[in-house]
């Protein structure tokens, strides 16, 4: 026991603690220091925002506020520049630290080639599923007499008749040459009225017409308005019990003022739920 307090007491002990204590705060320091240094603490810079910049503009912008780009995804949009960035991640103004990577989607400079199906026997509905899910649009429906009532008897592109296995671009319209049955078989007006331009033309083609005229009032400016706007207006327009020839075509304005909104010229109201209350409508 005299020789453990005699150690404790001695130089020696407390030159190797002091050593010790001296390692230990000269590694918490020297981590600290690291950590800070590694991550560039409390520093963060802004995203610039790339979209609409070629590749060779958005290198040049991103290096100069140290930071990198990849290509993650290219699409094709027909409306938007080609060879341009169409999105990024992180978005603009986004706080991210030096060197940190920019994901970019870039517009295509050529849509994607896809292979023409099948469609030709089958009803109208699953030729629609099939083309849909090939990345094609149905074009316009070609009403012939032809006993099978809305069964595709040939498919068309560009005023054509075109074999399966044909390559076509992405996103293209497939025209429909399809039987009308052996009597003048009528569909009913669809009402398309505070629908969106897709959610329409589904409604139009589901109904055996075809899609006219697509007009966008003056409050459509820019590409997302054109998503959000409705339409508030059809011709044909929508009656109940209306009937027109299969085929025939339904055009459509659309808009995204909400005061373009038809207000009904009347209120239906159930007497019964007020009783004996008086009611009065200013």
């Amino acid at each position: 026991m005299k020789d453990i307090l005699k150690f404790i007491l001695s130089r020696i002990f407390w030159k190797h603690i002091a050593i010790i204590a001296g390692s230990a705060i000269f590694i918490t320091l020297s981590v600290f220091i690291g950590l800070k240094i590694y991550t560039d603490h409390g520093r963060a810079y802004a995203v610039p925002d790339l979209k609409g910049l070629t590749v060779e503009e958005a290198e040049m912008v991103t290096n100069a506020r140290n930071l990198r780009y990849k290509i993650s995804d290219s699409v094709f949009i027909s409306h938007e520049a080609r060879g341009t960035v169409i999105d990024q991640n992180p978005m603009p103004n986004f706080r991210v630290k030096e060197n940190r990577t920019i994901f970019l989607t870039i517009n295509a400079m050529n849509p994607e080639r896809v292979p023409m199906p099948d469609v030709t026997g089958v009803s109208l509905r699953q030729a629609r599923a099939i083309i849909e899910t090939q990345g094609l649009e149905v074009g316009r429906l070609i009403y012939v007499p032809d006993i099978a009532l809305n069964n595709v008897l040939r498919q068309q592109y560009e005023n054509r008749e075109i074999k399966p296995g044909e390559m076509v671009a992405r996103g293209d319209s497939i025209d429909l040459v399809l039987g009308e049955g052996l009597s003048t078989i009528t569909t009913s007006v669809p009402d398309l009225l505070y629908m969106n331009q897709e959610e329409a033309r589904s409604r139009i083609l589901e109904s055996s017409l075809n899609v006219g005229a697509t007009i966008y009032d003056s409050t459509v400016i820019e590409a997302e308005d054109s998503l959000n706007a409705f339409v508030y207006r059809q011709r044909p327009e929508y009656y109940e019990d209306l009937e027109i020839r299969l085929g025939s075509i339904v055009d459509m304005w659309l808009s995204v003022d909400s005061t373009l909104i038809p207000v009904p010229d009347t209120i239906d109201i159930d007497i019964g739920e007020f009783d004996d209350e008086e009611i009065i409508i200013r």
